[in-house]
């Protein structure tokens, strides 16, 4: 049997003490989550989370820093993740842009109404990656070398 890690990445955007989720139907169940999504083959990990948080919410940003790296087993379908999360600025929303089809909405919640929803998190990074955030973790975006695609 082949092992086959997923390469993802999730994107925490601030605004006014509120941070923006997304609100997703994941193995039957409505569920929220940091805007996230796989990497693409030829993809660089930041330009997936500039794409994959357009492509959830509608808003363009800018990847500030890394919050951290974490890998977690789905027990639903034992596959390993790793998630490279990143703390990002808004840069601009763009109203027609096509959102996911499992998307079905976004919100802004604070730490205490994302901690009440605790019952309806995707799975666990999406809190710890909060709560990396708030703790003020943060490592330089160069931390992340990725070879030129065919060199």
């Amino acid at each position: 049997m082949i092992w086959t890690p997923h390469a993802t990445v999730a994107t925490i955007i601030e605004e006014d003490g509120k941070f923006l989720f997304v609100e997703e139907h994941s193995n039957n169940l409505d569920v929220i989550n940091q805007p996230a999504g796989h990497v693409e083959q030829g993809e660089t990990i930041t330009d997936a989370a500039i794409r994959e948080t357009l492509e959830e919410t509608g808003w363009l940003v800018e990847p500030k820093y890394l919050v951290g790296i974490y890998t977690y087993t789905a027990p639903y379908n034992n596959v390993t993740y790793y998630r490279f999360c990143f703390a990002a600025s808004k840069v601009r929303f763009i109203e027609d842009h096509p959102i996911d089809s499992d998307i079905h909405g976004q919100c802004w919640l604070s730490k205490k109404e994302f901690e009440d929803k605790k019952h309806i998190h995707r799975g666990p990074l999406v809190a710890q990656c909060l709560q990396d955030y708030l703790d003020g973790k943060t490592f330089p975006l160069s931390l992340i070398y990725e070879h030129p695609l065919g060199k």
